[in-house]
């Protein structure tokens, strides 16, 4: 409740518009992106294909290695993340030197203690949901490694003794989920470091977050990588 009535009502609307813009620009990519033939979508149908792919081959040691790889990535920012979270906390314990410096940068914002510490710890949950993304897609590049070594042998899909579209289906569904939720984290990462210009000013804070909204939009539907996969 301190925090309520010491929080300016620019601040909460920057940080209203923060998290509105976020979940929203989240349900849009879920929900449009096939329709608007978004970057992730067109990944997923060479992700499908290439385990379509993977069923005829034989042995399929290539196909685990590229999972092991992809897997690489969303393991590295677990590790980043944690180490930023670490860094965040000891933030919290030198606030009073943090307050100093920001309050000398031209055009900051001068705020509490208690203000600056709940900026601080709304960074802290961001990057703690960025870590539980990371490492379900970890977790879910290993079930796709289950399913490609549980492929049966190509000749029995040819005799009809398993359905092949199904295996493959399967497959390239949960490599699309994995890579999904990799995509969240890294999300969390480009909308965190909108939250570094509410160190200076809520105005800094909403334009930081429509800035980043436009950055995501174009990579993601307007891009040049898009146009040579699509």
């Amino acid at each position: 409740m301190q925090v309520l009535s010491l929080l300016p009502w620019p601040d909460w609307l920057a940080l209203v518009w923060f998290f509105a813009a976020w979940m929203a620009y989240s349900w849009f990519t879920k929900t449009q992106g096939d329709k608007r033939n978004s970057l992730i979508a067109t990944t997923n149908r060479y992700r499908s294909l290439w385990m379509q792919v993977a069923t005829s081959r034989d042995p399929r040691v290539l196909d685990g290695i590229i999972t092991q790889n992809l897997s690489t990535t969303p393991a590295f920012f677990s590790s980043t993340t944690i180490i930023v979270i670490g860094g965040l906390f000891a933030l919290l314990g030198s606030t009073d030197k943090a307050t100093e410096l920001v309050r000398d940068i031209p055009f900051a914002q001068r705020t509490s203690v208690l203000i600056f510490d709940l900026k601080v710890l709304i960074m802290i949950g961001i990057f703690v949901f960025s870590f539980f993304r990371f490492s379900w897609s970890m977790r879910q590049y290993t079930f796709v490694a289950l399913l490609i070594g549980s492929m049966p042998d190509p000749k029995e899909f040819e005799a009809g003794k398993f359905d092949r579209e199904q295996f493959s289906q399967r497959a390239g569904r949960m490599l699309g989920m994995a890579a999904e939720t990799f995509n969240d984290g890294l999300r969390g990462y480009y909308f965190a470091f909108a939250v570094i210009a509410w160190f200076f000013s809520p105005l800094a804070f909403a334009c930081a977050t429509a800035f980043v909204l436009i950055i995501l939009y174009s990579r993601e539907f307007r891009s040049d990588v898009l146009e040579v996969l699509a």
